[in-house]
């Protein structure tokens, strides 16, 4: 079996920075949201990144693998000096190939707000859970998931990495399987676009990176208001070049030329018009894309 896959971030139609950051790697594909406000959630995002870039190379990587990285990232991210009553966080949300049994499996982490799904026959399903507190009110049902698409308290986030208290991430597995596709992102794809839209966009573009891509310029024209971050992976057949495919490690991308936007700002609207989010909002670079295969 081989793993694909395929990134793409931007920082969206409205923000000057993109503080998500991610990894994408032949055994590891993490986001972080970073929160905090300017330099603050950019840092924290990064630092959590850089705590789990071990994972990468790993060729199966367990779940205390993962708890330990995790702890080390909060650790780190928990340290970063940001203005007094904004301290940075970052959530993240990933996967990661590991096993159970001698068989393969993925191994589904999460802390905050970001996503992980898994397409499943043309059906996107949503594997991790929101840590919000809109997400709460859906659980005790005082909300439909309908109303907390639209809730002005949507954005604040119940557990991050560098909160005052250690969060305790959720993890599941699952089988993997050739033909999976899984999708992990930021709450910039998710603000801006629903399940059944990202689901046709993944379905009608069978290479990951082209799917990746198409969801990104999705989510900017349909408002960008937030920083945008988006990583496609597919479990394929190995064929006979499989194990001569050098593997590619796609880090943080670098910040864009000053100049560089694919969509004119709104007049009259502000750099930071999406709603505050806690500990804070994210945001790093323009649209930058990459894959690999292994």
């Amino acid at each position: 079996m081989s793993v694909r896959w395929g990134a793409s971030s931007h920082r969206g139609a409205r923000r000057k920075l993109n503080e998500d950051s991610y990894l994408a790697s032949p055994s590891a594909f993490f986001v972080a949201d970073g929160m905090g406000g300017h330099e603050a959630g950019e840092v924290a995002s990064a630092m959590a990144i850089d705590a789990l870039r071990p994972l990468s190379w790993l060729s199966v990587v367990t779940a205390d693998d993962v708890k330990e990285r995790l702890h080390v990232a909060h650790d780190d991210v928990s340290g970063i000096a940001a203005p007094e009553g904004r301290g940075a966080g970052t959530t993240l949300t990933g996967v990661v190939v590991s096993e159970q049994d001698g068989l393969p499996y993925w191994l589904v982490a999460n802390v905050g707000d970001s996503r992980t799904y898994h397409l499943v026959d043309g059906r996107l399903e949503q594997i991790s859970v929101d840590h919000s507190e809109v997400q709460e009110l859906v659980d005790a049902g005082a909300l439909t998931p309908a109303q907390a698409a639209h809730h002005p308290r949507r954005h604040v986030v119940t557990r991050a990495l560098g909160a005052a208290a250690r969060p305790d991430a959720d993890y599941w597995y699952l089988p993997l399987s050739t033909g999976d596709r899984l999708l992990v992102c930021s709450d910039g794809l998710t603000t801006e676009l629903d399940d059944d839209r990202i689901a046709a966009l993944l379905v009608a573009h069978a290479e990951p990176q082209a799917a990746a891509d198409a969801l990104v310029q999705a989510a900017l024209a349909a408002g960008g208001r937030d920083n945008i971050t988006v990583l496609v992976v597919d479990a394929v057949d190995a064929g006979p070049d499989a194990e001569s495919t050098a593997p590619r490690i796609v880090l943080a991308p670098p910040p864009p030329p000053p100049d560089e936007d694919t969509r004119p700002r709104q007049e009259g609207v502000a750099d930071d018009a999406s709603p505050a989010r806690t500990p804070e909002e994210p945001a790093a670079a323009a649209l930058a894309t990459t894959g690999g295969d292994v």
